[in-house]
């Protein structure tokens, strides 16, 4: 197996998981500072209040990413340590962190690539609303412009928004992340508002940047496959599709919402202005699609796994239900299903980008990692899970599909969101207690993927 011979190889985080640092030098409060301490809402009562304590060994993180050799790092950037109020006055030290850190991967020939928003929202402006107000999504469009004036001579290509699906739904409906609600019509409202800030920050990304920077959006995105053959199965497979890729990549890419779920959205009164039963009203807000769908330089897909849809009338969630695995899962509980990658991929180019350069920019698997007495990780269960899913993504670019890059999630074990600690996505072992960083089997496998370009 071998990739195109400028093939983009990485490792990925993003800053609440592994900054920590969260009341020094100015930063701000974030929602996941609030929801992590909230009782109840993450395993083990865990929080980012430390993490991987990047922030202080993010010179110590630059070196082992070059030490595995690695030509990539996506990290996110920290929204409330540069705004700590979310808008007004700038914080001199949040900037300068970030300044510095892109200065060391440049320095070791590492690539940086980064993101905007990886769900850290300032608390001060989900006190005012948060996503459900519009004016977030301007707020937004600022603190983008100042992170582009500020570190746009070190850092090239620009992710705006990380996962709107998880921002929006599980955020917002399912009460699974930060803020925690268990609203609809707020999590519908809060999903349009997501991609009008992606939007408003390409518009001023594009009055900014030079003409060698690139800007571009990550989606999450699964394959929503039937139960079985029945046209009702088959049906419900297209509604969840509906609900969690197509309701994002269609205003992005087609400049227009799904009008399946337009309809099933306006019958649940979830869209702005309707009432249960009324059907979908004139919405969104003239011009907004033009700004959501304006052309961008690149795509990020982030792919973990399928979704079994069975029919199910008398359920409320869009008349389905998902069912379990039928196949070997991780640690998480996800099923492992590296050939869905190649038909995501496929589909994706014909579909939506057309072309457009796509990046893998996570994948990858939490395992249950024992640290042995000799002081390492043989994790063979997530090398695995690597090589099937790489083999996948050649087989994609065998079939046309304009795949330019990897980036293996996550760069360290971290704080993973509502599971805390109690999950390892990492390719490098962290040792919570000492800070101290143990690669694992993984990253000398990936290490040689990339010397070597494949195996």
């Amino acid at each position: 197996m071998r990739f195109p011979a400028d093939f983009l190889w990485g490792a990925a985080t993003a800053a609440y998981q592994v900054e920590g640092a969260v009341r020094e030098d100015g930063r701000g409060e974030s929602i996941w500072d609030r929801f992590a301490h909230t009782p109840g809402k993450v395993a083990g009562g865990d929080t980012g209040d430390v993490a991987c304590d990047h922030y202080h060994r993010w010179a110590e993180d630059v070196d082992l990413m070059a030490d595995l050799g690695l030509q990539a790092y996506r990290f996110s950037i920290a929204w409330p340590r540069l705004f700590p109020e979310g808008a007004g006055r700038p914080n001199s030290r949040g900037f300068d962190f970030y300044k510095r850190l892109v200065e060391r991967l440049r320095a070791r020939s590492i690539k940086p690539v980064a993101t905007l928003y990886h769900w850290d929202l300032p608390q001060a402006l989900q006190e005012a609303g948060g996503w459900v107000n519009r004016d977030t999504a301007y707020r937004f469009q600022e603190y983008a412009a100042a992170a582009l004036r500020e570190l746009g001579d070190g850092v090239d290509d620009w992710t705006t928004i990380n996962e709107p699906w998880c921002a929006a739904f599980l955020g917002h409906a399912l009460g699974q992340h930060a803020p925690g609600l268990t609203d609809w019509p707020a999590a519908v409202r809060a999903s349009h508002h997501l991609l009008l800030a992606h939007g408003l920050a390409v518009q001023a990304f594009r009055d900014l940047m030079r003409r060698d920077q690139r800007v571009g959006i990550t989606l999450n995105m699964t394959v929503a496959e039937p139960a079985g053959d029945s046209e009702a199965d088959r049906a419900a497979a297209r509604r969840y599709d509906g609900f969690f890729n197509r309701w994002f990549a269609d205003p992005l890419f087609l400049g227009r919402y799904p009008e399946d779920m337009l309809a099933w959205y306006g019958a649940a009164g979830a869209l702005p202005g309707t009432a249960a039963g009324a059907g979908a009203p004139d919405w969104p807000p003239p011009g907004d699609m033009a700004l959501i769908s304006a052309p961008i330089d690149f795509f990020g897909l982030n792919y973990y796994t399928r979704t079994i849809c069975q029919d199910d009338p008398h359920s409320p969630f869009f008349g389905l239900r998902t069912l379990p695995p039928r196949g070997p899962v991780t640690d998480q509980g996800w099923e492992i299903v590296p050939g869905c990658l190649r038909d995501l991929l496929v589909r994706i180019q014909r579909d939506w980008t057309r072309g457009l350069p796509v990046y893998i920019h996570e994948n990858g698997a939490a395992m249950r990692d024992v640290l042995t007495e000799d002081g390492r990780v043989h994790d063979t269960d997530r090398i695995a899970f690597l090589r099937d899913h790489l083999e996948a993504a050649g087989q994609a670019i065998a079939d046309g599909v304009n795949l330019r890059g990897y980036f293996v999630w996550s760069l360290l074990d971290n704080f993973e969101w509502a599971w805390g600690y109690a999950k390892r996505f990492g390719i490098v072992y962290v040792d919570y207690a000492t800070q101290r960083r143990l690669p694992k089997d993984s990253a000398f496998w990936y290490r040689e993927v990339i010397r070597q370009n494949g195996w």
